[in-house]
């Protein structure tokens, strides 16, 4: 008989404890699906400083009246590397972003200022 109150306490100890991790978990769950819905407006000002940064590229390649492919073999990288960076789809590393500057003939500091300009 104590053994069977025993084991019954015991299974009912261990029954809450597995749910309150799964409330906590969902708890969890929930928070982190609330914080990414309203992250979207950083979101929107990312994509919007990645366009940006792709019209700073594009405007300082076509001033010095360089095609993509120019930039590209200068580079060592690909023609759509170059496309996508203008487009805003994606960014060029810390390394091509120097080599870019060098040669559209500035600084990478000017070049990064003129992103935030823009």
């Amino acid at each position: 008989m104590q053994m069977t109150l025993i084991m019954f306490i015991f299974g009912s100890v261990i029954w809450i404890i597995i749910t309150a991790a799964v409330v906590y978990l969902f708890v969890l769950i929930v928070r982190a699906l609330k914080k990414y819905i309203n992250s979207q407006d950083i979101r929107k000002e990312k994509v919007e400083t990645r366009k940006s940064l792709g019209e700073v590229l594009k405007k300082y390649r076509t001033d010095n009246k360089m095609t993509q492919e120019f930039v590209a073999e200068s580079l060592g990288v690909s023609r759509q590397a170059v496309s996508k960076w203008e487009q805003g789809i994606s960014e060029p590393s810390t390394s091509n972003m120097i080599a870019l500057a060098k040669l559209y003939g500035i600084t990478p500091e000017e070049l990064l200022k003129n992103v935030k300009n823009i």
